[in-house]
């Protein structure tokens, strides 16, 4: 596995105000209603975006656009992809049960991108969906890096590039994420339980999100309690030492 450092994207930030009727536009984009504020930040491209090439290569597949997205341009290959899935898997652990895993988990998808240089990396849980949007939106914003999303109840990986708010999360604590900006690496096949895939970069009202980025469930299959992170909504989150969302995360 090459290790590399990453670059320095530029996240596409936008903020449109309108402070008075009539009043200029301040920033590229619509404004929702009268007196309104909006701000949007994303650090993907279109490029970005790669499918898992089967069903099982969820964790591979996200790590991959996290990459890209961290390193623009980085890496599209399916062989590359198998790499990244090997790695998670190498340091996901076994599972509670003691059967063969045949993913990858969460813990071996933060662990990943840590040796990879991508890093640092951490796994969060939250309580409700609001907390954890606002503690995804807040890291994005401080990193300039995307956060994984661990969704249909810890079956599944999407990665999250962006957000809309309310207000800038880097200025003040007065905000509400309304939209999520995220990537299915199983697009465009979607679950007949859980749903249709987002296009790749699709904003969804926090409402839709919720669908499918749903708390991990309790317990495994043999009845026992799976982690710490059992019945929370779990986020592979980018940090910087003093990221302050640590408070509101535990």
């Amino acid at each position: 596995m090459t290790t590399f450092q990453p670059t320095t994207r530029q996240p596409r930030r936008h903020l449109v105000a309108l402070a008075l009727a009539g009043a200029l536009l301040v920033a590229l984009g619509p404004v929702s209603a009268q007196g309104a504020t909006r701000f949007t930040l994303d650090v993907s491209n279109q490029g970005d975006f790669v499918a898992q090439t089967n069903f099982v290569q969820c964790v591979g597949a996200s790590m991959q656009m996290m990459l890209n997205m961290i390193e623009p341009g980085r890496d599209r290959s399916a062989a590359r992809q198998l790499q990244l899935q090997k790695l998670a898997r190498t340091w996901s652990g076994s599972r509670p049960e003691g059967r063969q895993r045949q993913g990858a988990s969460v813990r071996g998808w933060a662990a990943g991108l840590n040796i990879l240089g991508a890093g640092p990396y951490r796994l969060v849980g939250t309580r409700t969906l609001a907390q954890a949007m606002r503690t995804a939106a807040e890291a994005i914003d401080a990193t300039g890096r995307p956060v994984g999303l661990l969704v249909w109840r810890g079956r599944h990986a999407w990665v999250m590039s962006g957000f809309e708010a309310t207000a800038d999360p880097g200025t003040t604590d007065d905000f509400r994420v309304t939209r999520a900006i995220v990537h299915d690496p199983l697009y465009p096949h979607g679950n007949a339980v859980w749903g249709r895939s987002p296009r790749p970069g699709e904003a969804l009202a926090v409402s839709e999100l919720g669908r499918q980025f749903v708390p991990r469930r309790m317990r495994n299959q043999l009845g026992g309690q799976t982690t710490t992170l059992g019945g929370k909504y779990v986020l592979v989150l980018p940090y910087k030492t003093d990221l302050r969302v640590w408070s509101a995360a535990r």
